[in-house]
Order: structure tokens, then C-alpha cells, then sequence
């Protein structure tokens, strides 16, 4: 029996419909431009992870409003998606972060004196936020912007 190639190719294209297709940027909500620092070549939305990122602390405000260097970074391989596990594949589970309690907790930057760089905040350490600022810096650590004081 022979398929008309009509109805050949209506098969072919209900295959391909059906099969799994992988993942694409077009499927990533990279959101707008409206934080201060879009378009300045970095990524600040802190969804994502890789040499395409700013160097500066990573704040909340910015998750879903930096899309054109997101997307432009996540275009050239320069970014990728964190997984939901762990942020960046960096082992974190030797630190005990204790919780997000202290005043300053999910404002973007690591108020917990044990560590040291540049996703710390600039203002002065309290020993009160001392494990009491677990998002935050445990973001910050796997994103490679803290590492543990000495």
C-alpha cells in the first residue's frame, strides 16, 4: 500500500509536532528593561548564572528587568538558567546558613560578617545577621561573589 504524499507529509509533521523539541530562549521570560542597570552589556537578573553576569551584588529588583543583556548573553553561551537545587553547581552544603530572620535579609546583598566579596553589603556588619541572612548570601556564595572569612 502506498501513502499519497499528501497525506505522507501531514504524518511527518504530526511526528515532529509530537516529538520533544529542546529548550530555546524563546521560552525563557526575560521580561523587560526596566532596571537601572539594563543595557549595559551584564546580566543583573539573578534567575541566571555564567561569564555574561555583572560583577556587582545581585538585587531582587532586578529578577525579570534586564532582558536585552540577559538574553543577549543567554544567546551567545555566556549565561545559563540556575537550576532550582543549587544556583550554580557550586558546592555550598559545608555551610550552615541558618535563616532569613535579620532586618536585611532578601535585599539582594549578604549581611553575614563570615564573608567576604562582592555580593557583601557595603554597610556595617552586625554579629546579629550573623545566620540570619541565608538567601541572600548563600545566593551570592554560589554565584561566586562570596567566599567564608579566614
Amino acid at each position: 500500500m502506498t501513502i499519497p504524499k499528501n497525506k505522507y507529509s501531514v504524518c511527518l509533521i504530526a511526528l515532529a509536532l509530537a516529538v520533544p523539541q529542546p529548550a530555546i530562549a524563546q521560552e525563557i521570560d526575560f521580561g523587560d528593561d526596566a532596571s537601572e542597570f539594563a543595557r549595559d552589556g551584564e546580566c543583573d537578573d539573578k534567575r541566571f548564572m555564567g561569564s555574561g553576569m555583572t560583577d556587582t551584588p545581585l538585587l531582587d529588583s532586578d529578577v525579570l528587568h534586564d532582558a536585552t543583556d540577559c538574553r543577549t548573553a543567554y544567546e551567545q553561551g555566556r549565561l545559563s538558567l540556575r537550576s532550582h537545587s543549587t544556583s550554580s553547581g557550586r558546592d555550598s552544603s559545608h555551610i550552615i546558613w541558618g535563616d532569613d530572620s535579620s532586618t536585611w535579609a532578601n535585599d539582594g546583598e549578604c549581611d553575614d560578617m563570615r564573608f567576604t566579596g562582592p555580593g557583601m553589603t557595603a554597610t556595617p556588619l552586625l554579629e546579629a545577621d550573623v545566620k540570619t541572612d541565608a538567601t541572600d548570601c548563600r545566593t551570592a556564595y554560589e554565584a561566586g561573589n562570596l567566599e567564608l572569612r579566614s
